[in-house]
């Protein structure tokens, strides 16, 4: 049994459904991310989970116990939010300490559990000092250990790294990772940043409308998405139509020129289109071995961003993106020249939905 299990939860606001149908089974210490756009349910799941929204149908379950019905204060859940919530009138040793003294913790342990916290996240001499004195990285590591301190079983943060600017939220998702693995604490992540999903997880949700789209590996999202919405919304993608010609062999036409797929990954009628996507690290500039589909393309642009290089291609009429690594001794190629690309089928996902 999952330490954590939602079993068909939906939320009913007025006529609006914002949850459909929602099951979702998480092990202990499983560190699970709730991905999607805005309005897509993830927060309300959440909320839900939290006690801060009661489901109108059905049931939340932590280590075997029901807690649907049961008050948030009941629930022994930690939640770090956006915004950092912090009280400002409170020192970080008094923040920190904040749920242990609502819990009648006595003065000593508290404080050794305070010291523990903030070594943990990384300001064991910043104790004395108020919110106000701290940058937003530092305010948020100490939303993150008072909500630590209590010891609850479940962690639940909700975008606690939208506010923060890109080079220190890069560093802090990584923190935030380290500490949740060395508590072995089971986690709940939302988020609408697909790289701080895929860097982050166990495993991803992908939500949409209300649903979970699907829910797999960072490895198996970004690379094996069973749906359109999920293959568009998790990197980027180039979508194209092909004509199946033989469904036994996974053969496809693609702008005139064949295409044998992986074996499986075809399931259509002979005549029938499809839609076939191609991630642009998948496309290769010129003819490669094990890439045995070349279609023509014509550059349109060229953006340089680092180590990689972004093409941007009209393939038959078809817009697509390509990546390919920047070199020194190699200039990229001129916009409207004309080019080869090569592909594999092995590569490409057939999408539904």
């Amino acid at each position: 049994m999952a330490f954590l299990d939602l079993t068909h939860l939906e939320k009913t606001f007025g006529a609006n459904r914002v949850v459909k149908d929602f099951s979702l089974g998480v092990a202990q210490g499983e560190f699970v991310s709730l991905l999607g756009p805005s309005g897509c349910g993830k927060t309300t799941v959440l909320r839900m989970v939290a006690g801060f929204e009661q489901p109108t149908t059905g049931s939340i379950r932590i280590d075997g116990q029901d807690v649907t019905g049961a008050k948030a204060n009941a629930r022994n859940i930690g939640m770090v939010f956006q915004a950092y919530a912090l009280f400002p009138n409170l020192t970080v040793a008094e923040n920190v300490a904040f749920g242990l003294r609502v819990k009648g913790v006595p003065r000593a342990e508290r404080d050794a559990r305070v010291t523990e916290m903030l070594r943990l996240i990384g300001l064991p001499d910043l104790g004395a000092r108020f919110p106000f004195q701290l940058s937003g990285g530092q305010q948020q590591r100490v939303a993150l250990a008072r909500a630590l301190a209590p010891r609850p079983r479940v962690l639940l943060l909700d975008e606690p790294l939208s506010a923060l600017d890109a080079k220190i939220r890069v560093s802090l998702r990584t923190e935030i990772r380290e500490i949740q693995k060395e508590l072995g604490i089971t986690t709940i992540f939302v988020t609408h940043d697909q790289e701080e999903a895929l860097s982050m997880s166990d495993r991803i949700v992908v939500m949409n409308g209300g649903i979970a789209d699907q829910v797999g590996s960072p490895f198996d999202i970004y690379n094996r998405p069973t749906t359109r919405f999920v293959a568009n919304f998790v990197g980027t993608l180039n979508t194209f139509d092909a004509r199946v010609e033989n469904p036994e062999t996974g053969t496809v036409t693609l702008g005139g020129v064949s295409m044998t797929l992986a074996e499986g990954s075809l399931s259509a009628r002979k005549g029938d289109t499809v839609a076939i996507a191609l991630r642009p690290e998948a496309l290769h500039l010129g003819r490669t071995e094990g890439r045995e589909t070349v279609l023509p393309a014509r550059i349109e642009a060229v953006h340089f961003m680092g180590s990689v290089i972004r093409l941007r291609a009209d393939i038959g009429g078809t817009k697509v993106s390509l990546d390919t690594f920047n070199r020194a001794d190699q200039p990229p190629p001129a916009v409207g020249s004309a080019m080869e690309i090569s592909v594999s089928g092995r590569d490409a996902i057939v999408l539904r939905g």
